[in-house]
């Protein structure tokens, strides 16, 4: 018997309990009362137990009624959301958005994206990968991820079209403790080649044969963002590090900043939207990209 129970059945019951009556409930489902509680004489039939205390001048709940509200909100939210889900991809909402971004990217500004996202597409799940140089490129190349934002990789393949976002400042920083540090003015890069450089490595074999913002023969490659950050704390070596992952540092004298030659002190590195052109975002890649652009039209 317990086959037999409907979708509708489950609705009318949560309709009931929620209207405290069979005539709210009728109106609420446009239905005639004596529908209503047909419909749930069966369901308690069905289930072989009472859901309602017909006793008095309006129906209560039943111990055994209250018990099953919960799973029966629960079965028919479930079906309003599978729903809810189907109809968006019908519409061409996607049903997952994946997004690569670059390391370098301010992750405050990803989070009021992703927050955003939430709000305006809340079928939409979210999947975010965070990479270096062709480590955000490649999930676009192989399909993987729809969008991607990239800064670390200058060049960009021709089968990715690019949308610009924002500058991030640069700094050179190393330790109070670090020899570099007691230089003042311009440090040639005769000085800065006889210290250890940390530089962020690749992943992919995208960048195999180039080099970015390496400057000395001496480097320490890593392959983490936050693992460069603690090495140039611990005053492992010198490097370029996103101002605004140093900023605090900096004001509490943990790291130093200092100028290099050929590298300039109001030194940024641009930022981009990319996509495959055959692949374009649908409508919750699109709306993630046009909160990227609304932040850094803020800053």
């Amino acid at each position: 018997m317990l086959d037999n129970v409907t979708l509708d059945q489950l609705r009318t019951f949560v309709a009931a309990a929620e209207e405290g009556s069979f005539s709210a409930a009728g109106r609420k489902l446009r239905r005639a009362q004596s529908v209503v509680s047909q419909t749930l004489a069966n369901l308690e039939a069905q289930l072989g137990v009472k859901l309602f205390d017909r006793s008095a001048r309006y129906p209560r709940l039943t111990d055994e009624g209250r018990s099953l509200l919960n799973d029966a909100r629960s079965v028919t939210g479930t079906i309003d959301d599978l729903k809810a889900r189907a109809r968006a991809m019908r519409e061409g909402l996607e049903p997952e958005l994946a997004v690569a971004i670059d390391v370098m990217y301010p992750m405050e500004a990803v989070t009021r994206a992703a927050s955003h996202s939430r709000e305006k597409y809340p079928h939409t799940s979210l999947r975010l990968y965070v990479e270096a140089l062709g480590g955000v490129i490649k999930p676009l190349l192989d399909g993987s991820c729809a969008i991607g934002v990239i800064g670390s990789l200058p060049i960009v393949p021709q089968e990715l079209h690019t949308e610009p976002l924002r500058d991030v400042p640069f700094v050179t920083v190393v330790s109070p403790a670090h020899p570099l540090a007691a230089l003042r003015g311009t440090i040639r890069k005769s000085v800065l080649g006889k210290h250890v450089q940390l530089v962020l490595t690749d992943r992919t074999a995208l960048t195999e044969g180039r080099e970015y913002g390496v400057m000395s023969p001496l480097t320490w490659r890593l392959a983490d963002l936050g693992a460069k950050h603690a090495f140039l704390r611990g005053g492992l070596g010198w490097g370029h590090m996103p101002l605004h992952m140093v900023k605090a540092d900096l004001d509490a004298n943990a790291l130093t900043r200092i100028r290099v030659e050929d590298v300039s002190p109001n030194a940024t590195m641009s930022m981009k939207a990319v996509y495959r052109k055959d692949s374009p975002p649908g409508p919750a890649g699109r709306a993630f990209i046009a909160k990227l652009k609304d932040q850094a039209r803020a800053t």
